[in-house]
Order: structure tokens, then sequence, then C-alpha cells
């Protein structure tokens, strides 16, 4: 008798029936379900109970090695205990004073020690409000409208964000922007310097231009150093404002960020994340120049008409201060960088060996503790061994056969790893036998998937 092939959807569906069951009462309170739309996954999203070091545990009981980490911001591991003793303490003391408190002057003092060439900071609430903020100071600045923005790199969830993040590139990924706010972005691809070049030549009305330094989308599309170097030579000469968004590579890259690990400093930068060790934070650093547009003056006019205006009911939230001031110490020295990078060369070498093993339709990459992962190169005539510049954005941006994602996520799941859709990120607290088990799991999963005939 013929045993019956149990798919990697019933599988999943079969050992989280408590998620399902929240997934469920969740689609009834919560628009479409979710609080975060990479949250999304087919058939539903597992429900977390509790989390330790590299690990979680979701309400069917089940041990995940995570990379998540909480989107990249727990760059030490879930619950780590300074940053958790760090928040207690402060837990006891007051959760919001609605005033100036001192936490706040220690938390700016530990990042502009880090962040070298900056002088001033202001703290926002996460990383969309970061370059939102960012953009309305480049335009202060200058006094001129016009943000050049790249194919690929996403920068938040703010009208102007949301333009040019997936192809189509010329449409943005939400609705309810107006075209009169899109009217404000040029929009460029990415590690292209003559397309570059011919979007900005002989306008006068460009205030600046934001970017990922480490690679659009978390590294989906790799950086070219040369362009970098070229484009702060040329935002300089033109006087045009240059913002890198560190929200993911900022004290993970470097105590200092990608900029640290690049040489290259921007204008201003935009942080959050591992800046808040895991709590809800941001910031914008940079110049005094530039920043201190957000100050008042004893001048009417200034402070009506020219000053940058910025609130936030929990900027520099206390408990936030306490968990970034104790994760920054701890990541000063450069260690936990260097462990992680270390982690992330072990995996990424393990998953190709993998690939290449069962002779798989797919790529894995990344740099410092990002890992990225692409299915269906081959089909798509994609090396990603090539020069950068040379690289479809398009195509990386596009995540062709969608479904084997979701697929893959979940039978990886199966195996105990829970790994984002198109790229993860190592912690510190990941171990050499958390990323033996992961190739274990990762290879079990592709054999899952090719059974199913879903890779």
């Amino acid at each position: 008798m013929t045993k019956t092939r149990v798919s990697i959807e019933e599988q999943f569906r079969r050992a989280h029936p408590r998620s399902e069951a929240l997934f469920h009462r969740a689609k009834a309170a919560i628009a479409g379900g979710i609080t975060h739309d990479i949250r999304h996954l087919l058939p539903f999203p597992i429900y977390v109970d509790r989390a330790g070091g590299s690990r979680k545990w979701d309400v069917d009981g089940h041990e995940l090695i995570d990379y998540w980490v909480g989107h990249g911001a727990l760059f030490l591991g879930h619950a780590h205990p300074t940053v958790q003793q760090a928040v207690g303490n402060q837990l006891g003391r007051g959760t919001h004073y609605g005033a100036c408190h001192g936490l706040e002057v220690r938390w700016a003092e530990a990042v502009l020690k880090l962040m070298a060439r900056t002088e001033r900071i202001r703290f926002v609430g996460s990383g969309t409000e970061a370059t939102l903020l960012a953009i309305r100071l480049a335009r202060a600045a200058t006094g001129k409208d016009k943000i050049v923005k790249f194919e690929g790199h996403f920068h938040g969830w703010h009208d102007y964000a949301v333009a040019g993040v997936r192809p189509p590139f010329d449409r943005p990924v939400s609705a309810g922007v107006p075209q009169g706010v899109l009217a404000g972005l040029l929009i460029c691809p990415p590690n292209n310097w003559d397309a570059f070049a011919a979007l900005t030549s002989g306008r006068d009305d460009v205030a600046g231009v934001i970017l990922e330094p480490g690679g659009g989308s978390s590294g989906t599309i790799p950086t070219d150093r040369n362009f970098l170097v070229r484009l702060r030579e040329f935002t300089r000469a033109q006087g045009m404002v240059l913002i890198f968004d560190e929200v993911i590579t900022g004290f993970r890259f470097a105590p200092g960020g990608a900029q640290q690990r690049y040489e290259i400093h921007a204008d201003l930068t935009t942080l959050a994340k591992i800046l808040a060790g895991g709590l809800p934070g941001g910031a914008v650093v940079g110049s005094a120049e530039i920043m201190d547009q957000l100050a008042f003056r004893d001048d009417s006019v200034w402070n009506r008409e020219d000053r940058v205006a910025h609130a936030g009911t929990f900027n520099a939230n206390p408990l936030s201060a306490a968990a970034g001031i104790a994760t920054l110490e701890l990541l000063a020295d450069g260690q936990a960088q260097a462990k992680a990078d270390r982690a992330g060369v072990i995996l990424r070498t393990g998953i190709a060996e993998v690939i290449e093993k069962l002779a798989v339709d797919a790529c894995v990459y990344g740099e410092s503790s990002i890992i990225n992962l692409f299915l269906g190169p081959r089909r798509h005539g994609l090396d990603i061994s090539g020069p950068v510049s040379r690289l479809d954005h398009r195509l990386l941006m596009g995540h062709p056969n969608l479904e084997a994602y979701h697929l893959l996520r979940c039978a990886l799941i199966l195996h105990g790893v829970d790994l984002p859709l198109f790229h993860g990120w190592l912690s510190a607290a990941h171990s050499d036998e958390d990323l033996e088990k992961t190739i274990r799991a990762f290879e079990a999963a592709v054999r899952l998937m090719r059974d199913e005939g879903s890779l």
C-alpha cells in the first residue's frame, strides 16, 4: 500500500494548532490579522510565547533558533541579563516622565562616542520617524525640495519612504500616497553612477540623497563601495545632504556602523533597532550645523518660520534609554560584532555547501551578520558572484516564486529554525551549535521542498 505524503503546509498546520487558532482570533480583531507586514506568512504566522538568547518558543511548545532577533534589533540576543537588569531597575523608577531626564543625556553621549564625526543627536520613536526627520532636516538645511532615493532601498513606511521599494519602481508600495509627495522624490537605480549623474545633472533643487549604505533592503541589493565613495564626493561638492540609513547596520557592521566599516561618513545618519536594545526607539545624528536647526533661539521669527519642528511622546523614553545604554556599552569594543560576523560567514558557507550538495537552484549571500537568500538564480539568469554594479536589482527585489519562500520558512520552522523570508539577522548569542543545527535544518527543509516539487 502506497503511503500518502503529507504536504509541508499540512504538516505545519498539524504542528501549530494554537498559532492557527490565535490567527483566526486576530483576524477578527486586528486589521489584516498581523501587526507588521513582514510577519505575514502562509498559511498563518506562528505566535511566540517566550524567548531567550538565540532561541524562542512558540505557543505550541516548539523551540526555534531565531534569525529574526527582534527584526535585527536584539544584537545581544533575547532577554540579555544586563539589558534586562537595566530595564528592570528603571521600571521601578518610572516608565514615562513627560520630562527631560539624565538617561537621555547618557544615551546621547554613548551614541556620539561610537559614531565618528557626529556632533548632535535627536531621539525619535522608530526608524521610520528617523528617516522622515532626516529628510525634513535636509530640506531645511538647503532650502531645496527634492530628495534622491534609490530603487529597492527601504526607509520605513511614511509617504516619502514607500516609493521605489519594489518593482515596478515607478509606483509606491502602498495605496494612499499623494502624488504631490511623490513629486518631491527623484528615484534612481542603485549602484548606477551614469543613471545618478543623468538624474541630477543640471538640477539646482536637490536637497539630499538617502540610501542604505549596507545595501538596499537589508543587503538584498549589495552595495558597490566605489559608488558610495563617488556619491560622498559628489554630494559634498554639490552641497547636497548625504543621508545614510543605518537603522539596520548601525552598531551591527561595527561599533560605528557601516560608516566605520567602509570609512565613508554621511552628513546625517538614521538609527533605530540596536540603538534602543530591542525596545522602541530611533534617532538622527549629524553635524551641529544641520542638527541645530531643531534648536529654539531667542528669536521669534526663527522659532516660527525657520526652525525644524519635532515632537514625539515617546522620544527618549527612559526604558528605551536604559536598554540602549546597556546595549551600547556592551558593543563598544567590537567583540560582539566580530563574533556575529564570524557566525554569518559560517552560516552562509554552510548553507551554500548544502545548496551545492543538493544541486538546488538557490543562492545565499550577505555581509557582516546578515544572511540573504534568493531562490531560482539560475532560472532567472542571476549571478550573485558577479560585479555588484551589474546585478539586476529588479530581479533581486521582485522575489519571483514568492510561494516557495513561504513554504521554505514553514519547512524550516518544522525543523526548529525561524528564518525570515528573504533575509535574516544573526546575533552575538548565536552559538556554533546553533549554526550547525541550522545548516542541518536547511538541508532537511530543502529536501522536503524538493520531494514536494516546490523547489
